[in-house]
């Protein structure tokens, strides 16, 4: 654990002291040689349970999935905000840097903590870094009400959490990972143990989001510049899904009564935002709200509590992770050279910018979750996950995935089809950078094909 924190906590000093000119450099090579570094968590993934152990850091297959992709996603975000912040003075620019690798940081050791407490302070620690993004570098005057939204929405859900986690290590006498799964369960006896329940779960729904306590999302998106998309849409969501795993270990007799209404809420969510997806007329918005319909699929296949519903949710969530992040890649570079992010205005790009076309395509159609790719597997598996709940459940899940399918070709043809409007006269061509920077998000993606099990979770341990 510590080759990989180490040099990332290296990597502010770098951002600090580089030559200007070298800044941009020196930071993508370190932080693209620590995302391969962390590639090594993959070994014997698939036959061993807790590995890289310690007191306090641990790896297992269900966080080192989601280790690999905050890793992966830095040099990433590097690389694509690379225009986004060259007009800036060099001091803020490192600044930029120091926050993306500061939120690294807090990320490996949110995912790789084996302590409740220190998930829970790594959780709220992401808030910061997050929060400056938005309203520093956001593009609108509306950030500072998104990044309002984002903080208040976030503690919010996560206060019940801290309440509800004292009272956990109050009556086991432990938040350790490791015991906490072998403590008596809780007696569901009283109203005060249902709303220790919903204390427990809150602040992670919130962070999904649960429709409903999605609101912030969208604005936070479509505020938040590039890297703030990217790792919003790719890591900071995944933080619920990852949370709700592992408590629902402790959770674990009342959750089967207690989960019905959160589930048909998901499930109801995925349909409400397929739906307003069809209507979007700002393209971030439109990807933001698609993450909300994902995540609904998520939430609903880990509250199924069944090893085909976790599967999936896991797959789905690191998919999702790939596709929406590199959605937004695309959207930027439209925005870069058009200025505008409403369809209407920068439509027909497949004229002006082909090979930039067809990136569009691919992420388009791994958004609607193309066979053989990853997006199908978990979506399958978490709506066969859901069928063997209750059947009824099929006509949301199978309406959900039909939408999603109309939005995003929607999506495609309103950005890239067409004539080309007459106000655009000049655009910049695309650079190898930002070529390079959709590969890499699609690349991982289309290799998992050949080997899913390095993102099953546990199911690679249990069903082998």
């Amino acid at each position: 654990m510590l080759k990989i924190l180490i040099p990332t906590l290296m990597l502010i000093p770098t951002a600090c002291f580089s030559p200007a000119k070298w800044l941009w450099t020196t930071a993508l090579l370190h932080s693209l040689l620590i995302a391969l570094t962390s590639l090594t968590w993959m070994k014997n993934l698939a036959e061993t349970g807790w590995s890289s152990l310690n007191l306090y850091m641990a790896t297992d297959p269900l966080s080192t999935p989601l280790l690999i992709l905050t890793c992966w996603l830095l040099p990433l975000m590097i690389l694509a905000s690379q225009y986004h912040t060259a007009s800036e003075p060099i001091n803020r620019q490192r600044m930029y840097i120091m926050l993306l690798t500061s939120l690294q940081v807090f990320l490996i050791m949110a995912f790789g903590a084996t302590e409740i407490i220190m998930f829970y302070v790594m959780f709220e620690a992401t808030l910061i870094p997050t929060l400056v993004l938005i309203t520093r570098w956001g593009n609108q005057t509306e950030r500072l009400n998104a990044g309002t939204y984002f903080l208040f929405y976030t503690l919010a859900g996560s206060l019940p959490l801290l309440v509800a986690l004292l009272l956990l290590q109050n009556n086991t006498g432990t938040l350790s990972l490791l015991t906490l799964q072998y403590a008596p369960p809780f007696s569901p006896s009283t109203y005060a143990h249902k709303l220790w329940w919903a204390g427990c779960l809150l602040a992670f729904l919130v962070k999904m989001p649960l429709y409903g306590v999605h609101l912030w999302l969208p604005k936070a998106h479509v505020e938040a510049p590039i890297a703030g998309s990217m790792i919003l849409a790719a890591v900071l969501l995944k933080l619920g899904g990852y949370g709700i795993v592992r408590i629902l270990t402790v959770l674990e007799p009342l959750t089967k009564e207690l989960s019905y209404p959160f589930i048909i809420l998901a499930l109801w969510g995925l349909i409400m935002t397929g739906s307003i997806c069809l209507r979007q007329t700002d393209l971030k918005s439109l990807i933001a709200y698609s993450s909300v319909s994902h995540m609904g699929l998520v939430i609903a296949g880990i509250l199924s509590q069944t090893s085909w519903g976790f599967t999936g949710a896991i797959i789905l969530m690191i998919a999702h992770g790939l596709t929406s992040s590199a959605l937004f890649c695309l959207a930027n570079t439209n925005y870069e050279r058009t200025h505008s992010r409403t369809m209407v205005l920068a439509r027909g790009m497949q004229m002006a910018l082909p090979l930039m076309a067809s990136w569009w395509f691919i992420a388009s159609l791994a958004n609607l979750a193309l066979p053989p790719l990853p997006n199908l597997m978990g979506e399958l598996m978490i709506i066969t996950a859901m069928f063997n709940w209750s059947w009824w459940t099929l006509a949301l899940t199978g309406a959900g995935t039909l939408i999603t399918a109309a939005y995003s070709l929607y999506m495609f043809l309103m950005t890239q089809r067409g004539p080309l409007p007459t106000h655009i006269t000049a655009l910049n061509p695309t650079h190898s950078r930002e070529h390079l920077l959709i590969t890499l998000h699609l690349l991982p993606l289309i290799l998992l094909i050949t080997k899913p099990e390095l993102i099953w979770g546990w199911a690679a341990c249990k069903y082998r």
